[in-house]
């Protein structure tokens, strides 16, 4: 009898785990390994953190030279799986994220490990802390095991490409970008060089790379996730989250990472609006009776075919677990509402975390990073298009850049989705993330379009999640984006888990 895909998959994994762990010949074959598996395994005695981080580093020197996903391995990986071992043999308990190696974005604080958000100018910045949420995630007994390559100083939505360790190649296919700036996480969790993985968004960082790679990516309501210890790009738009094969991970994720962090003073509005325990909303009858508004003012943008059909498959998949579709959902003046939303920060942003972190008076403004230079043109053009210092709002100068529960545009711009939501009772708007496939790298300028989570959740801080949708010709994935409410997490996780489990459209790289 012909033995199945996946047995065979699972007893290649378990020869590996076998092999002896100073033998690093053999790689991680593809199993889709989850938390919740990793942790029967712990349970069962039939896998270890030490023997789950070597079989880990071998793949990572059999796949990581191909889409140049990673940038640094943590030395101290082996060691912390070793600790966290001994306290599961002596406790018989299990932390949230007890031994789940962890990919780090390059622009988030780590001790022991450089963050240098792909630039020259940090390439030797080793942080004194670890930041917020590194911390509540090693707390919870996740393993950093490798920082990723990234889109430096988190630039572009485009591609993924650094001074520090050049440019990151889609798992799915070589010649095409992961998107950016965290392209290095999508393609290293997408390839399984890691179980969990963190990315940060300014405007599409972590779902655009999600949907590129055929993973969940979580871009959370603005306040509830702290942001203290990353290198900023536009904070009053920067969120952090997970980017995770399955919606279940990026949600155990996320609920480690959720809390009120005194250094981040936008994390105040969430107290009392977070939720104690998010795994309660994974649901997988979570679309029936669900109402989903469908946003074609943003899904009908000059839309690659392809994914114009990808997407008008998934409204009826939602329709067939349930839910009640309604169509050509349009927000009154959405035009006009979105624009002059974004005051670029960086510099002041910048300088502040150069002078509470960096701590050097040779590094302490952009012109010093402008003194040292970059690798990259694309990068080069658009870091001088800053320096002439902080530019408010463009179409609108008067009017005060704030945060956004206090910033009267982004207010207006929030009241008007959600009252057009209250009207209909919907339970989100969904579009797809990109209209467009992922771009040639030799051509990701001229190929770049379609990208939709730039316009919404970044200026009114609503959440937004992706999932994959399925994969267009090339072997290129896609991403379906629900948009919800201010602190609709709960729905959003429901909603996305019952789409994930009743299409399951998610599978690894075939190298």
């Amino acid at each position: 009898m012909k033995k199945s895909t996946s047995s065979v998959a699972l007893l290649l994994f378990m020869l590996i785990l076998a092999c002896d762990p100073n033998d690093r010949k053999v790689a991680l074959d593809h199993e889709e390994l989850s938390i919740s598996t990793i942790h029967e395994k712990y349970i069962s005695g039939e896998l270890t953190a030490a023997k789950l981080v070597e079989a880990y580093l071998t793949r990572i020197d059999s796949i990581n030279p191909k889409i140049n996903a990673l940038t640094t391995i943590n030395p101290k990986a082996l060691e912390i799986a070793e600790s966290l071992d001994e306290e599961f043999k002596e406790t018989g308990t299990l932390r949230p994220l007890h031994g789940i190696p962890m990919i780090v974005k390059d622009n988030i604080n780590t001790v022991g490990m450089p963050t240098t958000a792909g630039s020259l100018a940090l390439a030797d910045f080793y942080p004194e802390t670890d930041a917020f949420i590194i911390k509540k995630l090693e707390d919870a007994g996740a393993i950093i095991l490798a920082k990723s390559n990234m889109a430096e100083w988190a630039f572009s939505p485009m591609h993924s490409e650094s001074s520090t360790a050049g440019v990151t190649r889609n798992p799915y296919n070589l010649d095409y970008v992961p998107a950016g700036s965290s392209g290095g996480t999508g393609a290293a969790i997408a390839a399984n060089l890691g179980t969990i993985g963190l990315g940060t968004d300014t405007g599409n960082s972590i779902r655009g790379p999600s949907s590129h790679n055929a993973l969940v990516g979580f871009r959370s309501t603005l306040g509830l996730v702290s942001r203290e210890g990353i290198v900023p790009l536009y904070l009053r738009n920067d969120v952090v989250g997970p980017m995770c094969k399955t919606v279940e991970d990026a949600t155990r994720v996320l609920q480690v990472m959720a809390g009120i962090d005194p250094e981040d003073a936008l994390t105040s509005y969430s107290e009392g609006r977070s939720k104690n325990n998010y795994m309660q909303y994974l649901y997988e009858e979570g679309l029936k009776g669900a109402r989903i508004g469908v946003f074609r003012t943003l899904s009908e943008r000059n839309p690659d075919p392809e994914i114009s059909i990808l997407f008008n498959q998934a409204l009826e998949d939602m329709q067939g677990l349930g839910a009640v579709i309604i169509d050509s959902v349009s927000v009154a003046n959405f035009d006009e509402l979105r624009q002059d939303q974004w005051c670029p920060t960086f510099r002041t942003d910048l300088e502040d975390f150069l002078e509470t972190y960096v701590k050097r008076d040779t590094m302490s403004t952009l012109e010093d990073v402008l003194r040292v230079g970059t690798k990259s043109d694309y990068t080069r053009q658009r870091i001088e298009s800053l320096s002439g210092g902080n530019m408010g709002r463009r179409g609108n100068p008067e009017i005060p850049c704030g945060n956004v529960y206090e910033d009267e545009k982004r207010v207006a711009f929030r009241e008007a989705i959600e009252k057009k939501m209250d009207s209909l009772q919907l339970d989100a708007l969904v579009y797809p993330s990109w209209n467009n496939r992922p771009a040639l790298i030799e051509k990701f300028q001229e190929e770049y379009r379609g990208d939709n989570s730039q316009i919404i959740a970044p200026a009114t801080g609503q959440p937004a999640f992706t999932v994959p949708m399925g994969f267009s010709s090339g072997n290129l994935p896609a991403g379906l984006q629900f948009l919800g409410r201010m602190y609709a997490e709960p729905t959003l996780i429901r909603l996305t888990y019952s789409y994930e489990q009743g299409t399951m459209h998610r599978r690894p790289p075939n190298f």
